[in-house]
């Protein structure tokens, strides 16, 4: 008999996914990040200013506590990372030599890049104590041979060497820094995943298509112009397409700007004057008027 394939939200809600899952999650700020992240305290006792050592994608890394338990309310099958112990003076020291270690790195990388001559740019580099490797970030625009690069960073390191290739959103969200805004960068800070942002975000808001005005340090259009485009989506069917010839109470006229949140409408009449008008002073205007029925001929 075949065994019965099993339904994913069943398995996340089944007794066993149930019993895995902890109870309580803390929030964990590793160390030069600003993003904190849900852990499993496991059956530590912990305090917010306390510093422990979480295990990590990276390997162990050391972290602060920034908030007290909280019920974990997540019914999905996430995995948060785990607390191993508080962090005592030699993880501290320990820490610092691995940031020492990979700045090091980092700039050995950067003058074999520039005496090579490759077309790429170092992004950051990690060093995993456990594996004796370093992994190397690094953003190009196309395909690279660093098989040279590869070996000249081996002979002088003397451990293993990889190679990660990532896009420019990556790079910016590790490297960090601060928008046009003034505030820092949302992928940073608190965005989970990136999600497709369209120009026709930018149009329907009303934006200038400056490339300058509304591109990220990463060159690609900001995260923020998806935050409010389903509310400017529902504002901007009320109002009149630009270059439409619309009546208003002053003769007919063609459109020539919307000011979507403040609800105004800029019309250029037929003798050259420019009008503006609330949306309520125009709305008689844009309903179209039902016609009159025809009477039949007698």
């Amino acid at each position: 008999m075949q065994n019965e394939p099993v339904n994913s939200d069943s398995a996340a809600t089944s007794p066993d996914a149930e019993s895995t899952r902890p109870k309580f999650v803390i929030g964990i700020r590793m160390r030069g990040r600003d993003k904190t992240q849900l852990c499993d305290p496991n059956t530590l006792k912990l305090r917010v200013g306390m510093d422990v050592m979480v295990d990590t994608e990276d390997g162990p890394q050391i972290g602060v506590v920034a908030s007290n338990k909280i019920i974990n309310i997540r019914k999905d099958a996430c995995h948060p990372l785990k607390v191993l112990r508080l962090a005592n003076d030699e993880d501290r020291h320990h820490e610092e030599e691995k940031r020492q270690r990979e700045s090091k790195s980092t700039v050995l990388c950067q003058e074999l890049i520039e005496s090579l001559k490759l077309p790429m740019n170092l992004s950051r580099v990690v060093f995993f104590e456990e594996l004796n490797k370093s992994v190397f970030y690094f953003t190009a625009e196309g395909r690279i041979d660093f098989r040279q690069l590869v070996k000249e960073l081996a002979s002088r390191l003397r451990h293993r060497i990889e190679m990660r290739q990532v896009g420019v959103r990556d790079e910016a969200k590790s490297i960090n820094g601060h928008g046009v805004c003034g505030e820092e960068l949302c992928c940073s800070r608190f965005l989970p995943e990136f999600t497709p942002v369209t120009i026709r975000m930018a149009k329907d808001q009303g934006l200038a298509l400056n490339p300058s005005k509304i591109s990220g340090v990463c060159g690609r259009l900001m995260c923020c112009l998806q935050y409010e485009h389903n509310i400017y989506k529902d504002l901007i069917k009320e109002m009149p397409k630009l270059g439409k010839t619309i009546s208003t109470p002053d003769g007919k006229g063609r459109v020539i700007q919307n000011d979507i949140l403040k609800h105004k409408v800029t019309v250029r009449l037929e003798d050259d004057y420019i009008m503006y008008y609330d949306l309520e002073e125009l709305r008689d205007y844009l309903t179209p008027q039902p016609h009159a029925p025809t009477q039949p001929a007698s």
